[in-house]
């Protein structure tokens, strides 16, 4: 199979589909990797990286998509590699397609099947390509948060970690998945004053029993979450739906219930955001203003810490990838019921049910777009 890699160009995305590693197992596996020239530097790998490994280097994304039987990516296409897009040709890549339905409807139209990394499951219930993204947006997010709270940046000018005499910031994490836990665990690092809310009363024990007294824990009822929300200098935003929109946990009418200044983080911004006001950002202008409260909502995160991200995602997406390659998409999916679950469009039918549920789309089942 010839597998292709693009250089991304959503704005200050710098990671990379693959990395030099990545290439020389599917190279060692018989593959032709084609890498688009310096598709791997803003994460530090060089075009001689991905040589060294048995790879390509492409001088043009146009010559990839017309070349490549899969393309692998880290975000979702942007409309110009939309049109790129051919029937049977594979795309492997984060889509987000619930609050998309530009994307959603030109994937249909490009007849091409497209597997979601974010909806890849595994025998524990858990979203293991959309994980170590969801870790370091996590881990992110405290950090970004503190930066807005800075009274130059707009927000309430309070420090985290307070100095004596002085209470630390109040910090209020919004779902206990893995983007709100490890949230909250550097938050309480960084000696802010954390609690967690979720509706599962068996992720609140869970993480009671392992991190009591690092940070505490709340049930997220919608009373319980403005009352805490009022006390909050930052709210963080990690509630996840496989595949879905995120539900709106604070509408705008309730901004004016926040104090002044208070800084809301919305990592499910990939999924439409968990505030009614929130709205896509990027890293070059992260932070807008609303009836005086700030907003970080910049929906590729991970993409600040380039390096750190990309090889992080390699290692989880690399056997998936490998499996797609040595098999084919049908033999692979048919093999692994948890990659059938990423297959969100095929042939112009959408395959997932949250996304069509969202977007007023009918939906066929996985089982039989495989067999069409």
């Amino acid at each position: 199979m010839i597998i292709g890699c693009p250089t991304e160009i959503k704005p200050q995305e710098y990671r990379v589909g693959m990395t030099p590693n990545a290439a020389q197992e599917a190279v060692s596996h018989g593959h032709d990797v084609l890498i688009q020239a310096g598709a791997g530097a803003g994460a530090g790998f060089e075009d001689a990286d991905y040589t060294a490994a048995g790879a390509r280097i492409i001088d043009t994304a146009a010559e990839i998509f017309a070349t490549a039987d899969m393309i692998v990516k880290v975000k979702e296409p942007q409309a110009g590699e939309r049109k790129m897009l051919r029937k049977d040709q594979l795309l492997f890549t984060y889509l987000h397609l619930a609050p998309d339905p530009e994307q959603t409807h030109d994937l249909l139209a490009s007849g091409a099947t497209c597997i979601a990394y974010e909806t890849v499951t595994d025998d524990r219930g858990g979203l293991p390509l959309l994980a170590p993204m969801s870790e370091v947006a996590g881990r992110l997010a405290p950090q970004v948060g503190a930066w807005t709270l800075q009274k130059a940046n707009g927000g309430r000018g309070v420090l985290m970690g307070g100095v004596p005499g002085v209470g630390p910031a109040r910090v209020v994490v919004i779902g206990g998945g893995v983007v709100g836990t490890h949230a909250a665990k550097i938050a309480a690092g960084m000696g802010a004053d954390v609690t967690v809310l979720d509706r599962s009363l068996p992720r609140l024990r869970y993480l009671d029993d392992v991190f009591g007294g690092t940070f505490k824990t709340s049930y997220a009822s919608a009373g319980n979450t403005i009352e805490l929300a009022r006390a909050a200098d930052m709210i963080i935003g990690a509630v996840l739906i496989p595949g879905a929109a995120a539900p709106k946990l604070i509408s705008r009418a309730q901004l004016n219930e926040l104090k002044p200044g208070a800084a809301l983080v919305d990592v499910a911004i990939d999924q439409g955001g968990c505030f009614e006001t929130s709205k896509a950002t990027t890293h070059q202008d992260p932070v807008y203003e609303v009836d005086g409260i700030m907003h970080y909502c910049v929906a590729n995160m991970p993409g600040a810490v380039a390096r750190t991200s990309t090889i992080a995602l390699g290692n989880a997406t690399m056997p998936f990838m490998l499996a797609l390659a040595d098999k084919g998409w049908r033999q692979a999916c048919t093999d692994d019921p948890h990659l059938m679950n990423g297959l969100n469009v095929h042939a112009g039918q959408l395959t997932y049910y949250a996304v069509g549920k969202a977007l007023g789309i009918d939906v066929i089942s996985p089982n039989v777009a495989i067999k069409g």
